[in-house]
């Protein structure tokens, strides 16, 4: 540094300030380059010594995803995975037994739950027989019983998975079930394992391409179960003879206009019968109504109608009156008969012969009888209650009179059948329809 005068140079700080800048820019450039060389020595002893153990762990972890992939693909059924036109399949009639007090009908189209059929469509999800969803299968069935009602007899048809590889044409293959020493799944016992208890499978049967559950259906069967009592059946059953034949039973269902325009049925049998069982000297009957097909609440309604003849408050010969719709052409308003003692017994059909395995009939068999026997034990325990519960000895006369457990209720007065208020005819509740179809029609 040069001094002048005892003064120092401006520009001298500055030249030092910019030298050390620089000289600090080299060092730091200079410990950047041996820190990216410590790097890649680090990186080469990693390298060589975990190299492989790093890639066997890679392949694991590949390998597991993959499979990962593959089960949850098979448990949500992806249609990507296998094509359904490459699954085999066959169209299949399924016959159905249920309990219906638990559910709101057998149709789930109601969207009220849980009904019959979507616990079926479960239950074929779930064991993975249904091909595609429920419009790809040609699903049809063969009736939709009412909420409550059962049955032991109920029939459809949908596309199944299957094992055969024969053509479809092959009618041996179709009739046997098996091609060459591979035998077709047991539909039975694989849907009644994941079927809940008062649900059952109890035949299957291959079916034509064409066969369909309903419109292929000559012959539907309906049982109603009641107890006898003061019910006079000489008179009820000749009354329901009337029933025999073809005629209109507008008066005797719930009309569904806006679907329904024909209510012309035949009914080829009937009968009124005791059955086996009986309580406490009351006897178990039974009607027993066949016919090709019948109306919504049409077996409800003649039921009740028999009643009021066997409680002898109707004349035998107001089904002939009901049934003339010239002469009657409202239906009078009277309440259904309970749906829980009705059941849907069978559906016949050409040429379908329902199949069962030995050992799932054994396990039909086995599930009949144990839920026979609770459903006894449910019976003894409201019994039981019935004779302890309520102990008539321990009380006053006064006192259950006053409580009117010997006090009998006043029986409404019955007002006939033919005095009564009546709906709407079929044509007025058309003529009620058509301007609503209209300005359907306008928006």
């Amino acid at each position: 540094m040069t001094i002048s005068d005892g003064k120092s140079d401006p520009g001298g700080d500055d030249r030092d300030s910019e030298i050390v800048k620089e000289t600090e820019l080299v060092f730091l450039r200079n410990r950047v380059k041996e820190l990216e060389v410590e790097n890649a020595k680090l990186l080469s002893q990693v390298s060589s010594c975990q190299c492989q153990q790093m890639e066997v762990k890679h392949d694991r972890s590949v390998s597991d995803s993959s499979s990962l992939v593959r089960r949850r693909r098979v448990r949500k059924g992806d249609k990507n995975s296998i094509p359904s036109h490459l699954i085999s399949k066959r169209y299949v009639a399924l016959k159905i037994m249920y309990f219906g007090k638990r559910f709101y009908g057998f149709s789930a189209e109601a969207q009220m739950e849980p009904s019959i059929e979507s616990e079926v469509f479960k239950a074929l999800e779930r064991t993975r027989l249904l091909v595609g969803d429920k419009k790809d299968s040609c699903y049809s069935r063969c009736g939709r019983t009412d909420k409550g009602v059962s049955s032991t007899g109920q029939v459809i048809a949908l596309f199944l998975r299957s094992r055969l590889k024969s053509p479809p044409g092959d009618s041996k293959a179709q009739v046997n079930g098996k091609t060459g020493e591979r035998p077709e799944y047991d539909y039975v016992r694989v849907l009644n394992r994941a079927l809940p208890d008062d649900i059952r499978v109890i035949g299957w049967s291959p079916a034509p391409v064409d066969f369909h559950a309903r419109f292929s259906c000559y012959a539907r069967e309906y049982k109603y179960f009641f107890w006898r009592q003061n019910l006079n059946l000489s008179a009820m059953d000749i009354a329901g003879k009337k029933f025999i034949g073809e005629h209109d039973f507008r008066n005797f269902c719930k009309m569904d206009v806006a679907n329904v325009h024909c209510y012309t049925r035949r009914v080829t049998f009937f009968e009124v019968s005791p059955c086996q069982n009986s309580h406490e000297g009351d006897q178990l009957c039974t009607f027993t109504m066949r016919g090709s097909a019948f109306l919504w609440h049409q077996i409800r309604c003649m039921v009740a109608v028999l009643f009021m003849i066997g409680q002898g408050v109707e004349s035998v010969d107001v089904i002939d009156t009901l049934l003339d719709t010239k002469k009657t052409p409202r239906k009078p308003q009277y309440l259904l008969a309970s749906e829980i003692p009705l059941v849907l017994r069978t559906c016949e059909f050409e040429n379908v012969d329902f199949i069962c395995s030995p050992g799932a009939a054994e396990s039909l068999r086995s599930h009949f009888k144990n839920e026979s026997l609770t459903y006894q034990l449910e019976s003894v325990i409201y019994q039981e209650a019935l004779r302890n519960c309520l102990p008539l000895s321990n009380v006053s006369t006064e006192e259950s009179s006053c409580n009117g457990i010997e006090k009998k209720k006043k029986r409404a007065e019955h007002v006939p059948l033919l005095s009564r208020p009546t709906e709407p005819s079929y044509e007025e509740r058309a003529a009620k329809l058509k301007p609503r179809k209209q300005e359907t029609c306008h928006v």
